[in-house]
């Protein structure tokens, strides 16, 4: 009898697995990637595929929107594609292994990656040497922005931060105790991650794990959430695997991209959201201190998402400081 239930109870994880391996086929569970279906807009740069679009004039000064995460997408922010009207050229892509672009195996992402994949998507877009090049970083592509312009500080004319969680470890620790954030980020990570050890034996099993990603993630706009977030703003598919790839690697090595930010020259501006109570301007002031040339804005009756929800708000914030740049 012993026998009978121990092989019922295999038979019936072995069936669980099988039809867990069928719904991880493309499409199925969640949105394909560029790499699977060949209509959506993409780019191919240092050697993968990214989701991209971009609006405007070529020949026009160059935004870059870089989305949050890691592992989002830029969905939400597509309001700042207006831009594009004032003479700018307004260009969006999801970050490698995010929202739409390629997944690729667990063990190949690296924080300086996401820098050079930036790198090529601003060398991808450049018509010419002369042309200006500004970024727009949300949340921890705020971060990306500041890490970038830390590893080269004379590529980039103009940055506009919104709300980046930390330039160093600790201060994204620091952010992170304010909201709970990269503790329930780190709850779901583990939620996502431990029993697909050994039901399925796949750490890149990316359509289910994001999937799942999708599920687990509402708790970021919850009643009375920290961060003032007034609900879900729109998104295709979550990046499970960069998501936790990126926070293992900061946890194990930490991170710091504040040594050359004094060699920034041009102003920067910080905006953050009014009802963030994690963020204001304490943290923001913080932030900015790296910086010799710098403004910073408040957004008000908003939080953290602020390009979706308060884009109207932040719309004239942003052209007047690039237009001071032009």
């Amino acid at each position: 009898m012993k026998f009978l239930t121990l092989t019922l109870i295999s038979i019936t994880m072995l069936t669980a697995c099988s039809k867990e391996r069928n719904i991880n086929d493309p499409g199925r569970l969640v949105q394909k990637t560029v790499d699977q279906d060949p209509t959506l807009p993409f780019i191919e740069v240092n050697g993968t595929r990214l989701h991209a679009e971009a609006f405007g004039n070529p020949n026009d000064p160059i935004i870059i929107f870089l989305h949050g995460g890691p592992g989002a997408d830029y969905r939400g922010g597509l309001q700042v594609k207006q831009l594009a009207n004032d003479g700018y050229y307004v260009v969006f892509y999801d970050q490698r292994g995010s929202g739409l672009s390629k997944r690729h195996d667990k063990k190949t992402y690296t924080i300086d990656i996401m820098f050079e994949d930036l790198k090529a998507v601003i060398a991808h877009y450049k018509t010419s040497v002369n042309q200006k090049v500004f970024l727009m970083g949300h949340s921890w592509g705020g971060m990306l922005a500041g890490g970038y312009i830390n590893k080269y500080p004379d590529h980039i004319n103009g940055v506009v931060f919104a709300e980046p969680g930390g330039f160093t470890y600790e201060r994204l620790q620091e952010y992170g105790k304010n909201t709970r954030k990269l503790e329930l980020f780190k709850e779901v990570s583990n939620d996502i991650f431990y029993l697909d050890q050994f039901l399925t034996g796949k750490e890149n099993e990316h359509a289910i794990l994001d999937y799942k990603l999708n599920v687990h993630s509402s708790f970021v706009y919850g009643n009375n959430n920290i961060e003032g977030i007034e609900g879900p703003s729109p998104y295709w598919r979550n990046g499970a695997v960069v998501l936790n790839s990126l926070v293992e690697i900061s946890d194990k090595d930490g991170f710091d991209f504040t040594q050359n930010m004094h060699l920034y020259q041009p102003p920067v501006l910080f905006i953050y959201g009014g009802n963030n109570k994690a963020y204001g301007l304490s943290f923001a002031t913080k932030e900015a201190a790296y910086f010799t040339k710098k403004t910073l804005v408040e957004i008000k009756d908003t939080g953290h998402e602020m390009f979706y929800f308060k884009w109207a708000s932040v719309y004239p914030v942003v052209l007047n400081y690039f237009n001071s740049l032009r």
